[in-house]
């Protein structure tokens, strides 16, 4: 998985991060800021979920997107 491109468009992704983790506020967006381990930390503190659970969910997310 290539992760920068997430990271490089990550104030597109943002809407659809958000659209998938609607418990993620703006702020923890803004200080995600792209990064897949503080992504993952964030679902995991909000939805009190696995760490590899919300790995495969991220992956699943991302392999969804469209580029």
């Amino acid at each position: 998985m290539d992760w920068n491109r997430i990271e490089g468009n990550w104030k597109q992704m943002k809407g659809k991060v958000k659209e998938q983790w609607g418990k993620l506020t703006d702020d923890d967006l803004d200080r995600i800021a792209g990064k897949r381990d503080q992504l993952e930390g964030k679902i995991q503190e909000r939805y009190g979920l696995e760490r590899d659970r919300v790995r495969r969910d991220i992956d699943d997310w991302y392999s969804m997107q469209r580029w």
